[in-house]
């Protein structure tokens, strides 16, 4: 027969100190667990609160009636595998552990037989802490109390509503998979672990928020990475305190370099491939839970031009769409303001025939030229976020309607000139040319102060503007690395996949400016009409 044998001593502590619900003095000694069932309950419930979706659930187990509850939230859980797997193997397991040798235990030892001979489900692990077993109870685990314990018992059990793998709706490809990030952090580990089944991927867990608990996850190569980049990695999520991670763009800004700047530091992608192609590049990739994007750091600015279809297509046709997108952020940027500073103060610079079809399309135009283009481009940028924002059938009808009523109207009533609307729709298809979401906002933020120094200088304004914008890139720095890399510094190798891409076979170093520990990613030979690199290391 299975005997129970409880230390005396504890048994006084229990009736002499029974716990009175103060949280406060649970919170600051970080209380562990007391051999009472009835106390440990009490902790759970006072900490728990009186939420109906907080389950207790009280029984009986083994013939010697031990009392256990278990504790989890319900919705978080899957019931099966708590009527099944965990009740039904303490149900059955204990007595046959009562069947074995007569000899005397203690209960400290019953947890270890159930851990071990019981329960077989998921994974298994031993706390003592409440804090502990506060954090599981909320986070889709189970949570088993046994009388006289002073362990208890975390099974895992997840079994949240979620969404499934669905198609990534911010990254549209021709070519490429059609899977996508979801928001659970388990999905989006398992789709990059099955594109990199190399020994040393690694997955890091922390948690961040003091009250949310959100898991974040590191993910890596640790033969590829920089080591100094990994460990500064490591260093500024462990520097984040507040109270509540709810998306990933809460960790995107509070471990980026430069708040102020409008250009993002941190790329982030909805792409398990691309964010697979990151890691094998010799970055870090950070998937935050409850969030279908994945965050990779170190970012460069020719990052946010590449695209995945880039690598599925043929190197001619990458390199052509790339060069593309160079020249529309340029336009996206700088030709409203050229065309104020043309029209305002260099008329000369403008073809005759050009010029007289201009000043004929303005003529009745009550505006100077440079409060026509801010008004343009400030009711561009009023349809483009009301679009945004209301349910996706009528977002583009608004979109396409009310460009064209808008434009005509303000054709036909005198504000604005027919070429005008011209140049303001042309450098918003421009800033949508850029795969990069928040590339193509700083763009466009961008735009109204080139306007206004066009506005006040001329072209000697687009001039200044173009030039503090690359003096500011060239001062930002990513986790270390420079964000004008590998413009500044020069890196011979890197260029092969900057401005065009070279065919694969070009392409046989990672990116140098990554400063991965393994330089080398495919070794072709000069037979196969590989190509002879240079370490610029």
């Amino acid at each position: 027969m299975f005997k129970v044998k409880k230390p005396k001593k504890i048994q006084r502590k229990v009736a002499q100190e029974p716990y009175e619900g103060n949280l406060q003095e649970e919170q600051k000694a970080d209380l562990e667990l007391w051999p009472d069932l009835d106390h440990n309950m009490a902790v759970m419930k006072g900490r728990l609160g009186g939420s109906p979706d907080i389950v207790f659930h009280e029984f009986l187990i083994g013939l010697e009636e031990i009392r256990a509850c278990l504790v989890y939230t319900d919705g978080l859980v899957d019931r099966s595998v708590v009527s099944q797997d965990i009740m039904g193997a303490l149900q059955v397991g204990i007595p046959l552990l009562e069947a074995e040798t007569g000899r005397e235990l203690l209960l400290e030892d019953l947890i270890k037989r159930l851990r071990t001979r019981a329960i077989q489900s998921g994974e298994i692990k031993k706390e003592k802490r409440f804090k502990d077993l506060f954090g599981a109870a909320l986070a889709g685990g189970v949570v088993l109390l046994v009388d006289g314990c002073t362990e208890a018992l975390i099974v895992s059990a997840p079994g949240w509503p979620s969404r499934g793998i669905d198609e990534p709706a911010t990254e549209v490809l021709i070519r490429g998979p059609r899977d996508g990030f979801s928001e659970t952090l388990r999905f989006n580990t398992a789709l990059l672990r099955r594109r990199i089944k190399d020994p040393g991927f690694r997955i890091e867990s922390m948690k961040l928020g003091e009250r949310s608990q959100t898991e974040v996850a590191l993910c890596y190569i640790y033969d590829i990475v920089s080591l100094d980049v990994l460990r500064e990695v490591r260093r500024r999520l462990e520097k984040i305190n507040i109270d509540a991670i709810l998306e990933g763009g809460y960790v995107e800004q509070l471990i980026e370099d430069s708040y102020w700047s409008p250009f993002p530091q941190v790329q982030y992608t909805e792409r398990p491939d691309k964010a697979a192609a990151a890691v094998l590049e010799g970055r870090v990739v950070i998937l935050v839970d409850t969030t279908p994007f994945a965050l990779i750091v170190p970012a460069t600015f020719v990052q946010f031009f590449q695209s995945p279809e880039d690598y599925y297509e043929r190197w001619i046709i990458g390199s052509l769409t790339r060069l593309t997108r160079y020249i529309a952020s340029y336009m996206a940027v700088f030709i409203p303001g050229l065309y104020v500073a043309a029209v305002a103060y260099h008329p000369g610079l403008i073809p005759i025939k050009l010029g007289l079809a201009i000043a004929a399309s303005r003529e009745g135009v009550p505006f100077p030229i440079f409060v026509e283009v801010l008004l343009m481009e400030a009711a561009f940028e009023f349809l483009r976020e009301a679009g945004a924002r209301l349910p996706k059938a009528i977002g583009q009808t608004i979109g396409i309607v009310g460009g064209l009523i808008i434009g005509d109207a303000a054709v036909r009533a005198n504000i604005t000139s027919p070429i005008m609307v011209i140049m303001v729709a042309t450098t918003a298809i421009a800033s949508f040319a850029i795969p990069s979401y928040s590339l193509g906002i700083g763009f466009r933020m961008l735009r109204f102060p080139t306007i206004f120094l066009a506005g006040v200088l001329g072209i000697y304004g687009v001039v200044l503007s173009f030039i503090l914008i690359n003096i500011h890139m060239v001062t930002l720095k990513s986790f270390g690395i420079n964000y004008l890399s590998p413009f500044t510094p020069y890196l011979y190798n890197d260029w092969k996949d900057l401005m065009v891409r070279l065919p694969w076979r070009a392409l046989i170093t990672r990116p140098v400016y990554t400063k991965p520990q393994d330089l080398v990613r495919q070794r072709v030979s000069r037979e196969d009409g590989g190509f002879r690199e240079k370490d610029d290391r």
